[in-house]
């Protein structure tokens, strides 16, 4: 894939430009556009585009004081869309991405022909009687520290490991772009605000309304056995909000699943996307 950089250098992606099918991917949370090296592959014909979001891989970082919210992903990638010159487009998100894109898709209809989702079905959600305390949790986390340095590289890619399901080659895929070699070793470039604490989130009202609102043919694909992310009642209740056409998938893989079995999905991702191009 080629780089390329937009929106006036500070947002950068990765291109496979092999077709006329418009197709921007948005990773996941602490990931970067490698996230969608391996299933490139195998996604003949699309005019795709993968970023990195602000803050992560070789994207810019938000200036000083700005913080990431959630929210503002919608607005970075309706300014992709513009910087591209693509009026309408596919939107294959994962996780972050996934959630991202739901959002996009109802706020922008007329600027989305169809989603697919891995492992990104709306945005996690919490009770409305947590916000006093997430707020609290906030304000505590967000404090600024030293950022890790790794002695070596392995370190820095075991690291990346903990607490996911990301197998060796992942993370070492997603390390070639994520990483950089400092006096010391070797650090991630992901700006360390993004692993602050969030001060809101939606409800699970709120997440369904939203579902509800998509207008666009949504494809979900989910981890089989459930990575831990939505639970099978709160999938199933989710899906069952889109009111529009829909379609789900279950792979092995757990929650980068796409980066584990893109060969599995690939050709199902295609189907979908030749379906509901207009």
């Amino acid at each position: 894939m080629d780089a390329l950089e937009l929106c006036r250098g500070r947002v950068a992606a990765l291109t496979r430009r092999d077709g006329d099918l418009r197709v921007l991917a948005l990773h996941g949370w602490l990931d970067n556009a490698h996230s969608f090296l391996p299933l490139s592959g195998h996604l003949d014909g699309l005019d795709l585009v993968a970023v990195d979001f602000p803050g992560h891989g070789l994207s810019a970082h938000r200036p000083d004081g700005v913080p990431y919210h959630f929210d503002d992903y919608v607005f970075d990638v309706l300014a992709v869309l513009d910087d591209l010159g693509w009026a309408r487009a596919h939107l294959l998100g994962h996780s972050l991405g996934g959630a991202v894109s739901t959002l996009v898709a109802a706020a922008a209809p007329e600027r989305i022909a169809s989603l697919a989702l891995i492992e990104g079905l709306g945005p996690i959600s919490a009770p409305a009687d947590r916000s006093a305390a997430a707020w609290r949790r906030a304000v505590e986390g967000s404090k600024l520290r030293p950022r890790r340095v790794h002695a070596e590289r392995k370190a820095a890619i075991s690291a990346r490991m903990r607490g996911s399901d990301l197998t060796v080659e992942s993370a070492e895929l997603l390390g070639r772009r994520g990483l950089i070699e400092v006096d010391g070793g070797w650090q991630w470039r992901h700006d360390l605000r993004l692993t602050w604490p969030s001060a809101h989130r939606y409800t699970e009202p709120q997440v369904i309304d939203l579902l509800a609102g998509i207008e666009a043919p949504v494809f979900n694909i989910h981890s089989d056995p459930p990575t831990g992310l939505l639970d099978r009642r709160l999938l199933k209740r989710r899906l069952a909000a889109l009111r529009h056409s829909r379609a789900s998938l279950a792979c092995p893989g757990g929650h980068h699943l796409h980066m584990v079995h893109p060969d599995r999905i690939a050709p199902t991702l295609l189907e979908h996307f030749r379906r509901h191009d207009c």
